[in-house]
Order: structure tokens, then sequence, then C-alpha cells
């Protein structure tokens, strides 16, 4: 099994940062792809970013390209979610997720799921 506890949501003005994290425990950590996701209310869960086991490929959304940096530190068994210049339409409940599959995360269907944690982006 593996757990994901995510940490480092909050409150923000529009234009601000916030960083996620993201601590796994259970199975080896190197070998999973890592990825965040998020839902907003009334709105279905989104992909937002994946990380493939070594560190080296990385995707994004759209909507977050350019502002959003997904990382890990293996040896810490974390993942982390660096947001900058947030908006108020990145309000949601952020999700930590974990697959073997690259593809599948990308695709939304990874086999592990964190609790998620709130942002929310003040205009």
């Amino acid at each position: 099994q593996v757990q994901l506890v995510e940490s480092g949501g909050g409150l923000v003005q529009a234009g601000g940062s916030l960083r996620l994290s993201c601590a796994r425990s259970g199975r080896t950590f190197s070998t999973y792809t890592m990825g965040w996701f998020r839902q907003a209310p009334g709105k279905e869960r989104e992909f937002v970013a994946a990380i493939s086991w070594s560190g080296g490929r990385t995707s994004y959304a759209d909507s977050v390209k350019g502002r959003f940096t997904i990382s890990r530190d293996n040896a810490k068994n974390m993942v982390y979610l660096q947001m900058n210049i947030l908006k108020p339409e990145d309000t949601a409940v952020y999700y930590c997720a974990a697959d073997s599959g690259y593809t599948t995360v990308v695709a939304g269907r990874p086999e592990y799921w964190g609790q998620g944690t709130q942002v929310t982006v003040s205009s």
C-alpha cells in the first residue's frame, strides 16, 4: 500500500505563491510516477501535473504551464508543487496521486490518492 499526505494549502491573494507538499509512505517511492490533481467546487477533478520516477519527465495541464512546477525528492519520499502567479480560478482542493505508470497518472487514473488540501485564491 501507498499512503499520501498533502500539506501546504491555504488562502493567498491573486498573484501570490504557494508550495504544496506530499509525503509518501509505503512501497518504494522512487519507482512511482507522482501527480497533482485538483477539484474545484461543482467541477470534475482534473489533472494538474505529473513527474516520472526519475524526475526527468514532467507534464502539465495547459492552464498551469509556466506558473506551476512539480518536483520530487526521492530521498525524502516527497513531491512538491510550486504554484506561482496564482489566479482565483486555481481555487480548488489539490490532491497528490501515485501510480507505477506515467501515462496512467496523466490520464487521470492513478491507483493511489491523498486526502487533499484546500487552496483558495482571493481576487
